[in-house]
């Protein structure tokens, strides 16, 4: 098996725009949790300095290697939800996180629409150009990832607060669901689902925003 990795040798362009854009779309996945949960009057992220982009803080030193080895990576910041008032804080906590990255989806796919229309040349403009269709399609996967019912996700969360039986179950039996859906995610035509449903909705935000520019940009041709 591959680790990715071995991708810096073979396109390290490719490697280093995933690396970037990954870790920039987790940080602000969390930083979107802290700052919610902070308006919200719960401070225990801003205390530990979750109210920032830095990776370092947000994903922690094994989830960044995990990132350069595998691409793969996470984030967590901690919640008191003691301090919440009532499920619909609870609620909107959890999904500020997925929000944020469906909103970075539809701003890379923006950004990557606006060069296309420019039709800008050169080896810089088709890197950076690739930088935003990777951040658009990365943005997408994260979304679907994160709002999967799994008692670990920002999903189980949202969904909870409309089937009250999920607000009961058994930790353990949580965390071996959980557990169970994760590898199965990896290790089963799933992750391919999952992959897919993030690319559906990057590319509806492609065809939305050139549906929209196309026109303005024709009338400067």
């Amino acid at each position: 098996m591959n680790l990715f990795i071995h991708t810096l040798f073979q396109d390290p362009v490719y490697y280093f725009s995933w690396i970037g854009v990954v870790a920039f779309s987790i940080c602000v996945h969390e930083y979107a949790h802290a700052a919610t949960a902070y308006r919200f009057g719960d401070d225990t992220a801003a205390l530990l300095g979750h109210l920032s982009l830095n990776p370092a803080v947000q994903m922690g030193p094994t989830s960044l290697v995990m990132l350069a080895l595998i691409g793969i990576a996470w984030g967590q910041v901690p919640v008191n939800e003691g301090r919440l008032r009532g499920r619909l804080q609870r609620t909107l906590v959890a999904a500020a996180g997925p929000i944020s990255n469906l909103a970075l989806s539809m701003l890379f796919a923006l950004v990557s629409v606006v060069l296309s229309l420019m039709r800008l040349e050169g080896e810089a403009a088709d890197i950076i150009q690739r930088l935003f269709l990777i951040g658009a399609l990365v943005n997408g996967v994260l979304f679907v990832l994160n709002m999967l019912p799994v008692p670990i996700l920002d999903g189980w969360k949202v969904y909870a607060h409309f089937v009250p039986p999920m607000r009961y179950m058994n930790p353990q039996m949580a965390n071996q669901i959980s557990w169970f859906v994760l590898i199965a995610i990896f290790v089963t035509p799933f992750g391919a689902v999952i992959w897919k449903g993030g690319g559906a909705i990057s590319e509806m935000f492609f065809r939305f925003w050139h549906m929209l520019l196309s026109p303005l940009f024709g009338s400067f041709s």
